[in-house]
């Protein structure tokens, strides 16, 4: 059976307005996009870890009450969980502080067998640290001979903009196994000094990825394939709470669509750019659906309305 396999962190996101905590609620980017995916009813497996702590097992059980497969989410007894404290503005934007440890994952590290039907979701700074990288290395190595859809969202924060250098190897690695590429403008005006998406995919993903996505908040959503190219403007959303989740959640749908579809990786390699349209168009809600709580994930209400027609 076609699955979402999501791999990362997991992190519990305390959020604030005006000084004041009002939500916290586990998070993490993957995760994120799973616990989505989940309330939609994909069958979907979350491969990552947490502190066996109450942080870290509530973690576990958000992902159990959302029919997420928890067979390789570890709680570990030597760990702490991760916690970020997400400092909202007036436009529901978040300014983070961070309170975790590197990223770690050993040897014996161990996730689901990707198959030709499933798309294998990761990114973030989880998929490139030197501790982490050599592993997720082999997860894709796996995923590609398979023949699955490696959905890679790049998340690139400015904290790791001094490491870039260092990282740069590990990007190149997992753009050259993945299936979809995908970023934010502002993380391509941290990594290549420029928002100009054609430039971006013509001189940096081009070369090592044929499908490139790349979205702007409420700007303009571009899909860049060797078939040409198509961009949607993103809809204003009035009632924005909380913009903490959107990127997680315009993967959550953009997989969703994808799933929901029956497309494999051949599929997507051949598809012309208007054919993206309406997998875009759900992504889209998605990401909107999300800024409307000071929850991470969609709505259950959404997804069950969601799954009464086509994406």
């Amino acid at each position: 059976m076609q699955k979402v396999i999501g791999v990362g962190e997991t992190i519990l996101d305390i959020l604030f307005k005006n000084q004041q905590p009002i939500s916290a609620v586990p998070g993490g980017s993957c995760f994120n996009s799973i616990i989505s995916l989940g309330r939609t009813g994909m069958p979907c497996t979350f491969v990552g870890y947490s502190g066996n702590d109450r942080p870290g097992r509530q973690t576990e059980q958000m992902l159990r009450d959302n029919g997420i497969d928890t067979r390789w989410f570890q709680l570990r007894e030597e760990e702490k969980s991760a916690v970020a404290l997400a400092y909202l503005n007036d436009a529901g934007d978040a300014d983070y502080l961070f309170y975790k440890p590197q990223p770690s994952l050993d040897d014996n590290w161990q996730w689901p067998q990707p198959e030709a039907d499933d798309v294998l979701l990761l990114g973030s700074y989880f998929a490139i640290c030197p501790t982490t990288h050599p592993q997720i290395q082999r997860l894709l190595q796996a995923a590609s001979r398979q023949g699955a859809t490696v959905y890679y969202d790049l998340n690139f924060r400015r904290s790791h903009q001094h490491e870039l250098q260092e990282l740069m190897p590990a990007i190149l690695q997992n753009y050259r196994l993945s299936t979809i590429v995908r970023g934010s403008a502002d993380d391509f005006e941290i990594m290549y000094g420029t928002r100009d998406t054609a430039y971006i995919y013509d001189q940096y993903i081009r070369p090592h990825c044929p499908l490139f996505l790349c979205t702007a908040g409420e700007g303009t959503v571009s899909v860049h394939t060797p078939r040409g190219q198509i961009s949607l403007q993103a809809p204003r959303i009035p009632d924005v709470v909380s913009t903490v989740g959107a990127g997680d959640n315009f993967n959550a749908g953009l997989v969703y669509a994808i799933m929901k579809r029956g497309l494999k990786r051949e599929d997507l390699h051949t598809m012309e750019p208007e054919q993206w349209r309406p997998l875009l168009q759900t992504a889209i809600a998605f990401a909107g659906e999300a800024c409307r709580s000071h929850h991470n994930y969609v709505s259950r209400q959404f997804t069950a309305s969601l799954n009464q027609k086509q994406p």
